[in-house]
């Protein structure tokens, strides 16, 4: 006798595998718009560090002034040359508003001469021009000393009204009367107009740049003529050590004219020189970027006129006039850092920061994208299931079909504690649900069995006789015809 009931696929079902909790979309999401912002971050903090524009404040005169023009080109220069520095030139209504502005801490540049009032932070960049005080007589007349010419009428030949004051500091002539025997020479003059006898000037004293004086074809057509004489200042060495900012200079044979040679031999004068002076606060790195950009750009950045044609480091002695920068002494003194002695310790510290970074960053992507495992517990729902359907298994081989799958959630619960995907968490639970079943399952086993056996010998009690053919005749009769 066969009864029917639910079937089970003969077959054994594959280990039941933990269930996967899904990651939440947005929290995925929102770290990979983190991780972007910190890889943007880190490359513009780079590039920031190695290439950071920074614009510096230039003080000039009027913008025709030498400072002016030099620092146009300057500043054409760093543009043309994706330098990170930027130039803003400030215009003043001469050089001196310029300095009062730089002192003010309202610019970064300036340029200086050394018989001006030196501002305090200023310091030096680089030396941009000499200024050559060249005494001048009339005809073949020669000027002995300084102190003949507080008897003359005396004409400063000079682009500024700064150079008539620094003329009677030198011949130490105070104000009064004899203080007007020194006057500028009227503009456009001539040293022809100026020694000529209408003039009544007894002697020319002319501040001129160096790069422009050897250039200057008129101090030769003037010699020719017969029209003056360059005389030696003799007090020269002595002037320089008295008076601050001047400097002792040394005019070699032919310098103002070759034909006829002017001087004609090594002649000592007086100078004062043309300075690019930054504020000491500016950072050394800035300073040293700085004076590199000049020094190896000289012929770029002298003007038309001569001014700054031959540009000369600044001086790094103790006792330098204006003090040189720290950033361009190191420059000048080689001293200047590579990339690595530069940033070494920042790159130690961001590479520490970037490595703590790194670890919070990958914590929270394995907290919110990890594989969450399963708890032991949860899967006592599956094994009460099964023991649910026990009572519904009729035969023996549907009993099998529910012994085989809970063996294949026991084996998957041992392969997931192995691997991690299952918690040890309710794994008594579990163990008390599958000894239960797995009980359950052996009792209705038993059970099948002793129905199955009663149910085969009511069978055969019941079930009519069976004949023996082996003693049956057959009897053949005969028919009458």
């Amino acid at each position: 006798m066969s009864t029917e009931g639910p079937t089970s696929s003969p077959t054994e079902p594959p280990p039941r595998r933990p269930k996967v909790i899904k990651t939440n979309q947005q929290q995925v999401l929102l770290y990979v718009v983190l991780t972007l912002l910190l890889s943007l971050a880190t490359v513009w903090g780079g590039r920031a560090m190695l290439h950071n524009s920074e614009t510096l404040t230039f003080a000039v005169g009027p913008p025709n002034s030498d400072e002016a023009l030099f620092a146009a080109k300057l500043a054409t220069l760093l543009k043309n040359n994706a330098s990170r520095f930027r130039i803003k030139i400030v215009n003043n209504a001469d050089n001196a508003k310029a300095l009062a502005q730089f002192d003010r801490k309202q610019a970064d540049l300036a340029v200086l001469r050394t018989d001006t009032k030196v501002p305090l932070r200023a310091r030096t960049l680089a030396i941009l021009e000499h200024d050559l005080v060249l005494l001048l007589g009339p005809g073949n007349k020669k000027i002995k000393s300084l102190a003949e010419l507080k008897k003359k009428k005396v004409a400063v030949l000079a682009e500024n009204e700064s150079s008539l004051a620094f003329v009677r500091s030198i011949l130490d002539i105070p104000d009064g009367p004899d203080a007007a025997k020194i006057q500028m020479a009227p503009q456009g003059a001539t040293l022809d107009k100026l020694f000529a006898p209408a003039s009544g000037f007894g002697a020319v004293i002319a501040i001129v740049h160096a790069s422009r004086a050897v250039r200057d074809k008129a101090y030769e057509q003037v010699a020719r003529r017969g029209g003056f004489t360059l005389n030696a200042i003799d007090e020269a060495k002595a002037l320089a050590r008295r008076i601050p900012g001047i400097s002792s200079e040394t005019l070699t044979a032919g310098t103002l004219s070759a034909s006829p040679e002017i001087p004609d031999d090594d002649l000592d004068t007086i100078g004062l020189e043309w300075l690019l002076v930054a504020q000491s606060r500016m950072s050394a790195g800035t300073a040293g970027e700085l004076a590199r950009v000049v020094y190896e750009n000289k012929s770029a950045l002298g003007l038309d006129n001569g001014f700054a044609s031959r540009i000369e480091p600044a001086s790094v002695e103790k006792d330098a006039y204006v003090m040189a920068h720290q950033g361009a002494a190191d420059y000048i003194n080689d001293d200047t850092k590579s990339f690595m002695d530069k940033y070494s310790d920042l790159m130690y510290l961001g590479a520490a920061a970037l490595s703590v970074i790194g670890s919070i960053f990958a914590a929270i992507y394995a907290k919110i994208t990890r594989i969450a495992p399963e708890k032991a517990g949860e899967l006592s729902t599956a094994v009460l299931d099964i023991g649910e359907r026990i009572e519904h298994a009729h035969s023996l081989d549907q009993l099998e079909c529910l012994q085989d799958e809970l063996e294949g959630i026991l084996r998957g619960a041992v392969i997931g504690l192995r691997d991690g995907t299952i918690s040890t968490d309710g794994l008594d639970t579990f163990k008390l649900g599958y000894e239960f079943v797995r009980d359950e399952i052996g009792m209705r086993r038993d059970y099948l069995k002793r129905h199955c056996g009663e149910a085969d010998k009511i069978a055969q009690d019941t079930a009519p006789p069976q004949q023996d053919e082996s003693k049956i005749v057959v009897v053949k009769t005969a028919q009458s015809a």
